[in-house]
């Protein structure tokens, strides 16, 4: 079973990775702890479900899908460290 998710690893690891990036930036910004962990779990398991049932069907897609999702985390990714440099 979890040999159709082998080719969406980088992409699961990295993504949770800028997850928490992401929540941090949230959470040095000064917004509310709870309502920050609230819509991270919504959005996490939202994620998780449309994942375990588009992978059968995108599965042709996973180089398209890699390519846009590492792009996506990279300029986060950015975006969370020049904000950081600028101290905003």
């Amino acid at each position: 079973m979890l040999e159709q998710y082998l080719p969406f690893v980088g992409l699961i690891i990295f993504g949770n990775i800028e997850n928490l990036v992401l929540s941090s930036q949230g959470v040095v910004a000064g917004v509310n702890p709870l309502k920050l962990a609230i819509a991270s779990i919504c959005c996490v398991s939202a994620w998780l479900i449309i994942g375990t049932f588009a992978t059968q069907a995108f599965i042709e897609y996973v180089d398209f899908i890699n390519f846009i999702g590492g792009l996506a985390i990279f300029i986060l990714g950015l975006q969370a460290m020049i904000e950081s440099i600028r101290g905003v």
